[in-house]
């Protein structure tokens, strides 16, 4: 069966609580009453020599003789209070006995207690026992009183009562405490499902294709705040990638739409003899039926460059080595706009795919070839540290719009509206140089102001 948070996290602080409530209520309970019944074990001690110095009291010296009554009196009122005395003199003789005095009394006392302890208080295990005390008058001693009691320690009715009251009272912490968590955790466990729940709806309508949705919630908790941050940034992610993939479509339509448009339109005018099918005619169908097969072989690079099942063949690679063969490929297209190409910074050593870093540094260096005019000038700066590598390819060329920047390195995403084909191909070169780059542990970045020139960052982990 499944259950609402609220009322788990209500239920879980309720149990933890009574839980809590319980252990400290018997700590205390049994700390308590073992120090109460120490307390009373020492007030028993205390009461015993007590009740032999007031009898050694009733001695006089002078006379040698006792005072009969007020020993009979000291005697009945520690029978009262539990206590059953003999009292001797020094020969041996003796003076006052309560089980002689009053058997009837002395017995209901004894029983009184012992059905007492056992009863309300079986755990002491105790039992009637007796002690003998010397009793001195003036250093001498006058004679000996024996005190039977029930030890270790025994509890009258105002000592019961007091205990009873206690356990109470703790019964009476424990229900409040209940009560108080309960509501307690009811306000919070509200606190924290309201963003929660939010948060299960905004996840409701994104995975309905409403991207749109943001949470706006601030709990003042660091876990929550962070959770909607992250559902407020997929939101966002997905709805970018969403309208990426329709300009996807658009684009690929695109691409394809036009040359594919201009094949049929000759071939179909060839066939109602409207054209004749010249070698310059068919020759312009060819060339589009290449530009098509480009749009797929760059739809195929890319599609394996960024398969999880990519795989890189990793080795010891020069940058520098690296960058002075991709321009020697790039060679004919430098000289004929005449271009100013520099390869700065240290022959910095690295580990990784020898094939891919030089498709990233083609793509980077011959983007920057297409859009610099003719004259202009591209730098290649490789400079490294103790843990990365950098390449940056620089050019003086027409620059990026910054609004522009965020989205290049997307599929077909390409500054120039226009589409012209002298300025540049599908728009795919930037996004396989963001997957390799990525491939590799790296970032890719560009600092671009238009009709100034860009700069493109590549950071590798050595």
């Amino acid at each position: 069966m499944k259950h609402r948070l609220r009322t788990k996290f209500s239920l879980t602080i309720a149990l933890a609580m009574l839980l809590t409530i319980g252990l400290v209520s018997l700590l205390s309970n049994f700390l308590i009453e073992k120090q109460f019944t120490n307390y009373l074990g020492i007030q028993q001690e205390k009461r015993i020599l007590e009740i032999a110095d007031n009898l050694s009291q009733q001695y006089n010296s002078t006379t040698k003789t006792w005072d009969s009554d007020f020993v009979h009196t000291i005697g009945m009122y520690a029978l009262n209070d539990g206590y059953i005395i003999s009292v001797t003199d020094a020969a041996g003789q003796v003076i006052w006995d309560a089980e002689t005095c009053d058997m009837t009394m002395c017995n209901q006392v004894t029983n009184n207690i012992t059905n007492s302890m056992a009863m309300q208080h079986p755990q002491s295990q105790g039992e009637f026992t007796s002690k003998s005390i010397s009793l001195t008058k003036d250093n001498d001693v006058t004679g000996t009183v024996n005190v039977k009691y029930y030890g270790p320690y025994f509890l009258n009715e105002d000592d019961f009562q007091f205990l009873k009251s206690l356990n109470l009272i703790l019964i009476g912490i424990a229900f409040i405490s209940l009560i108080f968590s309960i509501v307690l955790g009811t306000i919070l466990a509200r606190r924290l499902s309201k963003p929660i729940l939010k948060t299960v709806d905004a996840t409701k309508q994104i995975s309905q294709g409403d991207y749109s949705v943001r949470i706006e919630e601030n709990t003042n908790t660091t876990e929550l705040d962070e959770l909607i941050d992250a559902i407020n940034h997929l939101a966002d992610s997905l709805g970018k990638q969403e309208a990426l993939r329709k300009q996807l479509t658009a684009d690929v339509a695109h691409e394809l739409r036009t040359p594919l448009t201009s094949v049929g339109t000759h071939i179909e005018a060839m066939i109602e003899g409207v054209w004749e099918p010249t070698e310059q005619r068919l020759q312009s169908c060819y060339d589009e039926i290449l530009r098509i097969g480009k749009i797929i072989q760059d739809l195929e690079n890319l599609a394996r460059v960024e398969s999880e099942n990519l795989k890189l063949d990793k080795k010891q690679l020069n940058l520098t080595e690296v960058a002075e063969k991709v321009l020697g490929n790039l060679e004919a297209e430098i000289s004929r706009k005449k271009l100013m190409v520099s390869i700065e910074g240290t022959r910095s050593d690295f580990i990784g795919d020898p094939d891919r870093i030089s498709q990233v540094l083609m793509n980077l260096i011959s983007n920057a070839i297409k859009y610099t005019p003719d004259g202009g000038q591209i730098q290649i700066l490789i400079t490294e540290s103790d843990q990365v590598v950098e390449i940056r390819v620089k050019d003086n060329g027409l620059g990026i719009p910054e609004d522009e920047q965020p989205y290049i390195f997307e599929r077909f995403y390409r500054a120039d509206k226009s589409r012209n084909r002298l300025t540049g191909g599908t728009g795919i070169g930037l996004a396989i140089v963001k997957s390799i780059v990525t491939a590799h542990g790296g970032t890719v970045a560009v600092e671009s102001r238009p009709n100034e020139g860009s700069c493109f960052t590549v950071i590798l982990p050595k």
